[in-house]
């Protein structure tokens, strides 16, 4: 077993019937780059995995392999098992825990983005929605009951939106849940 543990992220992957992969292949793909302890979870594009090396060229490494070994161009936020651990621990006081309530997603950026230039696009209806910035992430929660009127989705015809992928806080939390039971 690998010294250290991560997360990839990708973005885009099994999304509207663009940039199919199988989970199997995913798994395949980042074994035959040489990551151990690789699990996936959901088809969306998680990758719990252990490698030698430290976080830093990661994602570059992930993003290069994906497009050699599977021929898909995407981007990847890599963040280590500490960071999401912080990420679920810092969270804003009782986000998440009301999902009859709000959906509460997660939003992972990638360097060069902060979190502060990522919530600096992001439309908020009032009464609606709610984002903060966190460490390398925004947390985003909107009313369930108008959440068609919620204005998240304006974020996507940002160009800051190439750098963010976005997971519901139930994945986020599953994704570490799933490292406490391997």
């Amino acid at each position: 077993m690998s010294a250290n543990q991560y997360v990839a992220l990708l973005r885009g992957i099994n999304v509207g019937g663009n940039n199919q992969v199988s989970m199997a292949d995913l798994r395949a793909a980042f074994e035959a780059e040489g990551f151990d302890d690789v699990r996936t979870y959901i088809n969306s594009g998680n990758v719990l995995f252990s490698a030698d090396s430290g976080r830093a060229g990661l994602e570059d490494r992930v993003e290069e392999m994906l497009r050699r070994r599977l021929g898909i161009d995407l981007m990847v936020v890599v963040r280590s098992r500490r960071q999401l651990e912080n990420i679920i621990r810092k969270a804003p006081e009782g986000f998440g825990e009301h999902p009859d309530l709000y959906h509460s997603d997660v939003v992972f950026v990638k360097a060069p983005l902060t979190p502060a230039r990522a919530l600096g696009v992001v439309e908020l209806r009032e009464e609606v929605d709610q984002a903060w910035a966190g460490t390398g992430v925004l947390y985003f929660a909107r009313l369930s009951a108008r959440r068609t009127q919620s204005k998240m989705s304006k974020i996507m015809g940002t160009p800051e939106y190439k750098l963010m992928t976005i997971r519901s806080w139930s994945t986020t939390t599953r994704l570490r849940d799933l490292w406490e039971k391997a």
